[in-house]
């Protein structure tokens, strides 16, 4: 008798377990389809800017960045497209995200790189 309330137990949490972790996906109108716009652009870093320090897109592109520090080792984060990336000396970077937020949106380098590093910003600009 045990057995049994030992196996029914076990299918239960299987089956409370099994409820949990299921995963459906909902696309909604509101959701941000890529529109097959594919906006390039190549950043250089150096002590203590990035050019161009203004990238404009529109909401849906897919953005590509090529970033080379020509320098010293910098970092390249924009908070809210979850972006950081290590961008050593000589060495190119590819980053790709799809632009689904309208609004001005800061880039700034996130490794501390000298004494003007503070003010190493730019805008990502997405209509």
């Amino acid at each position: 008798m045990k057995r049994i309330w030992l196996l029914l137990l076990l299918l239960a949490i299987v089956f409370v377990v099994s409820g949990c972790i299921r995963q459906t996906t909902t696309i909604s109108s509101e959701q941000v389809q890529p529109t097959g716009e594919i906006k390039e652009f190549e950043i250089t870093a150096k002590q203590f800017s990035f050019e161009p320090s203004v990238i404009t897109v529109n909401k849906g592109d897919t953005v590509k960045l090529k970033i080379t520090s020509v320098d010293v080792t910098h970092g390249f984060a924009i908070n809210e497209f979850n972006i950081n990336e290590r961008i050593e000396r000589g060495k190119i970077v590819n980053v790709e995200f799809i632009a689904d937020k309208i609004g001005t949106f800061p880039f700034y380098c996130s490794i501390v790189c000298g004494t003007g590093h503070s003010g190493m910003r730019g805008e990502l600009i997405v209509k």
